[in-house]
């Protein structure tokens, strides 16, 4: 059976409802498409994002407890750090607690007067009291604490926020599981405005497959095709910190604050060095035979203890190496690891936190600023410095931290530098350099994510191909991001994309209790991609106001130098098929 319960919360008044919404799971699928809807329903343009009105929906897919892969949550709210749609996506068990408790989606409106958290299960929702908790800095603390005191049965997921999102800096995230995160676009800070700490779901029900025969092929031919994959045993065996050396290799590997296209330690901090030297376990998210979650163990010893050491996991994978590693000049692996650890405990989005502290740093070297805005003076590669720099953005001591915590482009309206400002419709940028068509999915993409097209692999096979022109570049994109609009409304982790074809979707839904025809699903995918652009618009979204970073015109790339008019000419013939049903 597909997912159909939509449960209402409102934290204003502590009190919940549980609406039958099969339409809308008909229609949108789930996940992406699902979220979308509820939240064009539930926003209105004049809401502030840290305001009790603005709503967090989280939604899951049809294949979510059923299939290999299908381990994402979906979570969808007005960003504070762009003014318009946040959504952001995250594993671990999640997506599976949430539907084994029996919803496909939820929808939190409302504020709480005092800190609370959530605890949702089959039989309901409790509004606990969180006082205890709110000023509890670190998230693996606040995740230990209510392991133990929660015990209803059941698979279990825990949401919850640290210092940032209390301190409402507009790129906190919402730490699940420990390692998984809603990374981008300020979800945290959203859970923080509501006085929301954390949630903590837990269900046990069934999903009734009729066809259990057809289930099982279908189910081992994906496990099958996951073994065989190589990209799925790339991620397995270094995860996705296997792409530093190779882009670094290719010149694509922004450095330095994209002053440089590859870092001169890069070896010293890549996925293979880690492995070889630090990594600790692999974790696996829900339903998922690949365990590409890499954890280090950083061993310190104690201050005067000889023969004794404090054991530390840290989660790292290639956006995290680039934004905390090479974006800021850090070269050895052990003040990485520690930079990292300072940036999970506080509860932030690494990467906008690495590119906002990169311009800081230029800021700094260039003199547009002085050591009384960064209180410590930074450098690239001086990593301690770094981490009290990441406890500024959270207890913003002064007016520069303050515009920080609030983003790289809106500081950058504030102290200047917005030409090396790297952010790319308010949201900080993603680890690559490779072309033209890579910052073009930057800029057209819905959630301005190098994960909603795939412009960083298709400026490679342009490497090898030749030139496009911009018409071709504008269809490419478009035609994957309404595929991956598909994959995301499923709740696919998008390193499945290879084995998750239109025929196999087909199949799995088939499965699931919802029959589509062949060419139905690309024009879902088309259709759930418009929806966020519109939303993107009613919020007040121009693509044609869009600034973009005279940095990424001065640096070579693999392509070469990137050109303002054959830019500019992709993402306008994007924007105008949009507008033109494609």
């Amino acid at each position: 059976m597909i997912p159909e319960k939509v449960l209402y919360i409102n934290l204003s008044d502590k009190s919940y409802t549980v609406k039958a919404r099969r339409d809308l799971f008909e229609r949108y699928i789930g996940g992406s498409g699902v979220a979308i809807k509820l939240l064009a329903e539930e926003c209105r343009r004049e809401t502030d994002p840290l305001h009790p009105e603005n709503p967090i929906v989280l939604a899951v897919g049809p294949l979510t407890g059923l299939f290999p892969f299908a381990s994402k949550t979906v979570a969808m709210f007005k960003s504070p750090l762009t003014g318009n749609l946040g959504e952001s996506h995250a594993g671990g068990r999640s997506a599976v607690a949430l539907r084994m408790a029996g919803y496909g989606a939820a929808v939190i409106r409302g504020a709480s007067e005092t800190p609370v958290y959530l605890s949702i299960h089959q039989g309901g929702v409790h509004f606990r009291d969180a006082s205890a908790l709110w000023g509890v800095g670190s998230s693996y603390t606040v995740g230990r604490i209510l392991r133990e005191r929660e015990t209803e049965p059941g698979l279990r997921t825990i949401m919850r926020i640290g210092a940032a999102g209390e301190k409402l800096v507009s790129f906190a995230c919402v730490t699940t599981e420990t390692y998984r995160h809603f990374g981008r676009l300020g979800l945290g800070a959203v859970f923080g405005s509501k006085k929301l700490k954390a949630l903590v779901i837990a269900g046990s029900s069934t999903i009734e497959i009729k066809d259990q025969k057809k289930y099982r092929e279908v189910y081992d031919r994906i496990y099958r095709l996951a073994l065989d994959s190589k990209l799925m045993k790339k991620y397995h065996d270094l995860g996705t910190a296997a792409n530093v050396v190779p882009l670094n290799a290719l010149q694509a590997l922004p450095t330095r604050n994209l002053t440089q296209p590859a870092f001169d330690n890069a070896e010293k901090i890549s996925g293979e060095y880690l492995a070889q030297n630090f990594l600790g376990r692999r974790v696996a998210c829900a339903h998922c035979p690949t365990a590409c979650i890499h954890l280090a163990a950083l061993r310190e010893p104690y201050e005067d203890e000889p023969y004794f050491y404090k054991t530390t996991m840290i989660s790292y994978d290639h956006e995290l190496i680039y934004a905390l590693g090479s974006m800021l000049g850090v070269g050895r692996a052990e003040h990485l690891l520690k930079l990292i650890d300072a940036v999970e405990k506080a509860g932030l989005d690494a990467m906008s936190t690495g590119v906002a502290l990169a311009w800081a740093t230029e800021m700094l070297e260039r003199a547009k600023i002085s050591e009384k805005e960064t209180v410590v003076p930074l450098a690239w590669g001086d990593h301690g410095n770094y981490i009290r720099a990441v406890r500024s953005i959270v207890s913003q001591p002064n007016e520069f931290y303050r515009a920080l915590a609030s983003g790289v482009d809106y500081a950058s309206t504030i102290y200047g530098g917005k030409e090396f400002a790297l952010a790319f419709g308010k949201t900080e940028m993603a680890g690559y350099n490779t072309g033209p068509l890579f910052y073009a999915t930057l800029l057209t993409g819905a959630r301005h994510s190098h994960l909603d097209s795939a412009g960083y692999s298709f400026d490679e096979k342009r490497l090898k191909a030749g030139n496009l022109d911009p018409e071709e570049g504008a269809e490419m994109l478009l035609k994957e991001e309404s595929w991956r609009c598909v994959l995301t409304s499923l709740a696919v982790c998008l390193f499945a994309r290879g084995i998750y074809d239109e025929k196999l979707v087909e199949e799995c839904l088939s499965i699931g209790g919802l029959e589509v025809t062949s060419g139905t699903l690309a024009e879902k995918g088309f259709e759930i991609l418009k929806l966020k652009h519109e939303f993107k618009k009613a919020m007040g979204f121009d693509w044609k106001s869009m600034k973009v970073p005279e940095r990424i015109f001065e640096v070579e790339t693999p392509a070469g130098r990137i050109r303002k008019e054959f830019l500019s000419a992709i993402v306008e013939r994007y924007f105008r098929k949009i507008e033109t049903d494609g």
